[in-house]
């Protein structure tokens, strides 16, 4: 993790080195991300930037953290209803969840990075990343079974593999199959959600599962 240099910069220098390690980690794969191109995009020492973190992992492990906070914040933002349908439920999660990536495309990235490419992280950091939404799909069809919205016939561990599938790479499909931009999510952020055709491949999704899992 950053030392406490790192946290006592002054915020817009702070600001500034993240917004080129996010872009620098995002746009490249892990063996190829440079700290000398970090330095001079940052306009530090090459020096300084040992003094903010211990080596290239300790600054992705930061981004991987950053991420997994940051998300967790913007879920937080708009919960439903303590009451509401498992079904329901999901349509938020889902909708949120593509949001989110749509509004910090490079953490995204680098998250998605994290799952499916060869990094050097920790094992109990891969865990985390892997399995701790798998296992939290895990509970969900557990309650969905429990309230009777969910046929208990269903694999609840396939299940919750799709879901996790689903909830993993959706963002990403949207954006190749849309041909969206990335740089013009920086300006335009989740209003590209609005357009219909998009949001009617979020709707089927969730259609597609609830039809799939619903106790008739």
């Amino acid at each position: 993790m950053p030392t406490e240099t790192f946290f006592n910069l002054p915020e817009e220098k702070r600001t500034r080195l993240i917004d080129v390690l996010l872009d620098e980690f995002a746009e490249n794969d892990y063996d190829s991300v440079s700290i000398n191109r970090i330095a001079e995009r940052a306009g530090i020492a090459k020096g300084s930037f040992y003094q903010y973190f211990a080596d290239k992992k300790d600054c992705y492990l930061y981004l991987i953290q950053l991420g997994i906070e940051q998300k967790t914040a913007f879920l937080r933002q708009t919960p439903p209803s303590p009451d509401t349908d498992i079904f329901t439920y999901l349509r938020w999660l889902l909708d949120v969840g593509v949001q989110f990536q749509f509004h910090n495309p490079r953490l995204a990235q680098i998250a998605y990075r994290a799952i499916y490419d060869d990094v050097p992280l920790p094992t109990e950091t891969m865990q985390v990343i892997r399995q701790g939404s798998y296992a939290y799909f895990k509970q969900l069809i557990a309650q969905g079974i429990a309230e009777g919205s969910i046929n208990p016939a269903i694999d609840s561990e396939t299940a919750a593999f799709m879901l996790n599938v689903v909830f993993t790479e959706l963002g990403k499909y949207l954006i190749e199959r849309f041909t969206v931009d990335p740089a013009s999510l920086f300006q335009e952020g989740a209003t590209v959600l609005l357009q219909p055709d998009l949001r009617r491949v979020i709707e089927q999704v969730i259609d597609i599962l609830e039809r799939g899992m619903r106790n008739r």
